[in-house]
């Protein structure tokens, strides 16, 4: 009879199969570069959800099968897919990069998004140069003053704080660089006349806004949003640059974009913001309440969390400097006031009719593909 394993063996047993997963994991990357070479050189896409459909599917029944969890099979599955889409998207980045040898300046590089694009440009084959007065940035060339030299590149990315990026992009119009130029600001209507000036002094200019933040490693399901200022080479060329990711790119009018952004993040901003002054200011301990929470608290809290972690300025910004940032505050205001109404009155027919117009209207969103199994 064989004698049974004890606690240390068990437990080095375990350390020996965990070592042995990470070696399939990064055997599993290694094929997903080779299936990322392999349909490019086909024109497949990137992205089958057909595919994904079948072998989740199958994952779920093979592990049925061993007495394991379909759920937690799924979702360990479903991290396993999203990597390897990553690593598939960025080698298809890479080799069919826009950059070519091209040169890029990028304004303000230091920012989180700022060095994202620095990152994202260089792996397109861009020479990357970065102009930004807190300094360089490790891996590369940094310019002290862009305003005193040369504009010659290519491609210029104003990557600057919202309050100072007007001022960058009319001091780039009175020097009228021959390359694409574009800024990455959340909004846009404080940007109106430094962008006109760009286009009245012939640049070729667009806008761009990552609806994205500088962790995102994969874009599936992303959108960059680009606004119209009427030149069609500047907007197909600054597109081109996501052509090879699977973002979805969105062409639309620098009003339109703040109106809806006023919704988007002023009003998603808002609602943390407003979560977590309430909590802040009842009187009651973070830690008792913790002992308290439920599934859609925790989750309320896991956002309200990160929001709450991120650059108050910007986050000012957002919600002052947007033309229409007070529609969305004031349709939140009207929204509690008419919830605590209702409560107070004990109007319950009025609360259910709330609730079911909510469901209804958020039933009209677009579902992603990935759910429909």
């Amino acid at each position: 009879m064989t004698e049974p394993l004890t606690l240390d063996q068990l437990r080095t047993r375990l350390s020996e199969i965990d070592r042995e997963l990470i070696e399939l994991v990064a055997e599993r990357q290694r094929l997903s570069r080779e299936v990322a070479r392999a349909k490019r050189a086909t024109g497949h896409p990137t992205r089958d959800y057909r595919r994904e459909r079948d072998v989740i599917l199958g994952v779920r029944s093979h592990a049925e099968k061993h007495g394991v969890s379909p759920a937690v099979a799924e979702q360990i599955l479903r991290l396993l897919i999203r990597t390897s889409l990553a690593t598939q998207e960025r080698a298809r980045v890479v080799a069919e990069g826009q950059g070519g040898g091209r040169r890029a300046l990028v304004i303000g590089g230091h920012g989180k998004m700022g060095h994202w694009f620095v990152d994202f440009l260089a792996s397109q084959g861009f020479e990357v140069e970065v102009a930004d007065p807190a300094g360089p940035i490790d891996g590369y060339p940094h310019r002290p003053d862009w305003q005193t030299s040369t504009l010659e590149e290519d491609l210029i990315v104003v990557a600057t704080p919202l309050g100072i990026t007007e001022g960058v992009l009319h001091a780039l119009a009175a020097r009228a660089p021959r390359g694409l130029v574009f800024d990455l600001a959340s909004i846009k209507t404080p940007l109106r006349a430094g962008l006109d000036a760009l286009v009245k002094a012939g640049v070729k200019v667009t806008s761009l806004h990552p609806m994205f933040g500088p962790d995102t490693d994969l874009l599936s399901g992303r959108h960059v949003i680009y606004i119209d200022l009427g030149n069609s080479a500047a907007l197909a060329q600054a597109q081109d640059l996501f052509q090879p990711t699977m973002a979805e790119r969105v062409v639309m009018g620098l009003d339109e974009h703040d109106r809806l952004i006023a919704y988007v993040l002023g009003l998603s901003h808002a609602v943390n913001i407003a979560f977590f002054t309430a909590l802040a200011e009842s009187g009651e301990a973070a830690p008792r309440l913790a002992r308290m929470s439920s599934t859609t608290f925790d989750s309320q809290l896991d956002v309200a969390s990160r929001v709450a972690e991120e650059s108050p300025a910007l986050y000012f910004e957002i919600q002052a400097l947007n033309d229409y940032g007070t529609e969305s505050l004031s349709a939140l205001l009207f929204a509690v006031e008419r919830l605590r109404a209702t409560v107070r009155s004990g109007d319950a027919a009025g609360f259910r009719q709330m609730m079911e117009r909510g469901r209804d209207y958020l039933h009209t969103r677009p579902q992603p593909e990935r759910e429909a199994m």
